[in-house]
């Protein structure tokens, strides 16, 4: 499980990855509404990964990239952005992220870009669906219990 903070300016888009988030098994440590907020929040809650939207007010998600770096060299952090921001995208990761997300997001799109930044995590609806499997599956069968009289 991982302890994840989420920073976008809107709240409804912070909500919305957060309840996806927790969907996948992870922990949102908290929540950003610019790069300044996220800074402060990285420092004291040290998350092992950040969603960070590009346009924000006070501080933009690239500058707050750049600063985010410079406090940990291997902090994680996704970009989330809309269609027609190709070039902030590709500045950001010159700057240290470590991918991007495009607008707009779902499940699938989320757990794949955290799967792309770390590899051996194993979300929690994966663990259901193999668990389902198993137990679907006529290879297993589950001991008899025996009565105790």
């Amino acid at each position: 499980m991982l302890n994840i903070l989420v920073v976008d300016d809107s709240l409804i888009m912070r909500r919305n990855i957060s309840k996806i988030i927790e969907s996948l098994g992870h922990r949102v440590v908290g929540e950003a509404k610019d790069g300044l907020e996220a800074i402060s929040l990285f420092m004291k809650l040290k998350p092992d990964l950040v969603t960070m939207d590009i346009t924000m007010p006070e501080m933009d998600g690239i500058t707050s990239v750049k600063e985010l770096k410079k406090i940990d060299k291997n902090a994680k952090i996704i970009m989330v952005t809309s269609h027609g921001q190709e070039e902030m995208v590709i500045n950001a990761i010159r700057c240290g992220a470590s991918g991007y997300l495009l607008k707009p997001i779902n499940v699938i799109k989320l757990r794949d870009s955290i799967r792309k930044v770390f590899p051996a995590i194993v979300d929690e609806t994966t663990l259901v669906q193999r668990e389902t499997a198993l137990l679907e599956s006529d290879e297993i069968t589950l001991p008899e219990i025996e009565e105790i009289s």
